[in-house]
């Protein structure tokens, strides 16, 4: 009896290791550092967290289905460079000799569009041609990249602000502070609650857990999973443009290599909230914690003067942890459910 109210004491704590983790930074950091919790600090760290967090949204849900998406960070880069080319330089047209610029909510559509079509592409490679997820992304990784340098020759789009006379001006405000909290923290809590009410509340979310937890049986109950994969790769493309355009928003510049390593810290804000590398569990609340536990440690190294080469060595570290400790809990679970089973013999 003894043995099984630990066991569940260390399956709570293990449920909420995520919540515990970030107090923990938290603490950590405002006694290191006297200025870590002042308005100027928190609303940086609110501005990173708001872009890993809505990466790690898409994260999620690709990686319920067992699936990975290395291109998400290439997306951010490639994205940022349409979008800044279309405000700077327009779209021309060169049969018809004419330059078309677009307004800013259009940009903002066809940038979204761009991020699913991506997505889409992903899924149908994976999918359609069945090639693994992991060597699949990598390739569209690399290919996305390549496609951002070739906008604009490798050189940067600086000074986006758009020309008062031909309607394209605006779009600074997705980068700009709204009642003293930065726009993309309404975004990213916005995609978040909608990501919730997909995964919990609609039988899409079913169905994505469902093809993450046994492929075959998901198939075999009705489910077309091979649509529900192309949708969640849609679903991280998508997310991936938004944080293109915030991002480039907030430093009025676009540069090919923006976001370049962000895919890991969207897959590391995602295992840390608990969503399972082999696929079938994850939870949007989670995700969310998890970004705020990456954002405040990325933050705090930089504030505290760590190297950046030492804080990708923490990052690695922070990952392995995560999912050791995600196997550590299934285990326990599994232990916890056959000795419930011998009980009641």
């Amino acid at each position: 009896m003894k043995k099984n109210n630990s066991n569940q004491i260390l399956m709570t704590i293990l449920k909420g290791r995520t919540f515990i983790v970030l107090i923990l930074l938290v603490i950590f950091f405002s006694v290191v550092k006297d200025n870590f919790l002042s308005a100027a600090t928190l609303t940086m760290i609110a501005k990173h967290v708001a872009l890993y967090g809505i990466l790690a949204l898409g994260m999620t849900f690709v990686i319920i289905t067992g699936g990975i998406d290395l291109s998400v960070g290439s997306v951010v880069g490639l994205i940022g460079m349409l979008a800044g080319g279309l405000i700077q330089e327009g779209f021309t047209v060169s049969f018809a000799g004419v330059t078309l610029y677009f307004s800013v909510p259009m940009i903002v559509v066809l940038m979204l569009l761009a991020g699913c079509i991506i997505g889409a592409v992903n899924g149908l490679i994976v999918t359609k041609l069945g090639v693994a997820p992991f060597i699949a992304t990598l390739g569209t990784m690399y290919i996305g990249r390549g496609l951002a340098n070739l906008r604009s020759g490798g050189a940067t789009f600086a000074q986006i602000s758009g020309y008062e006379g031909l309607g394209n001006t605006g779009f600074k405000v997705l980068g700009s502070n709204i009642a003293g909290i930065p726009a993309g923290v309404y975004i990213f809590a916005a995609l978040a609650v909608i990501s919730y009410i997909l995964l919990k509340k609609m039988s899409f979310g079913w169905h994505v857990l469902a093809v993450g937890g046994n492929e075959k049986s998901a198939r075999l109950s009705g489910i077309k999973t091979d649509r529900i994969k192309i949708l969640v790769y849609m679903i991280s493309g998508f997310c991936a443009a938004w944080v293109g355009m915030i991002n480039t928003a907030q430093l009025s510049s676009a540069h090919p290599k923006s976001g370049d390593g962000w895919e890991m810290n969207a897959i590391a804000a995602t295992v840390l909230g608990g969503t399972s590398m082999a696929g079938g569990s994850g939870t949007i609340l989670g995700t969310v914690v998890g970004a705020f536990v990456i954002g405040v440690i990325n933050d705090g190294m930089t504030m505290c003067g760590v190297s950046e080469f030492w804080q990708s060595v923490i990052r690695g570290i922070v990952i392995i942890l995560a999912v050791v400790i995600d196997q550590t809990q299934r285990n326990l679970q599994a232990k916890m459910a056959l000795q419930a089973r011998n009980e009641n013999k």
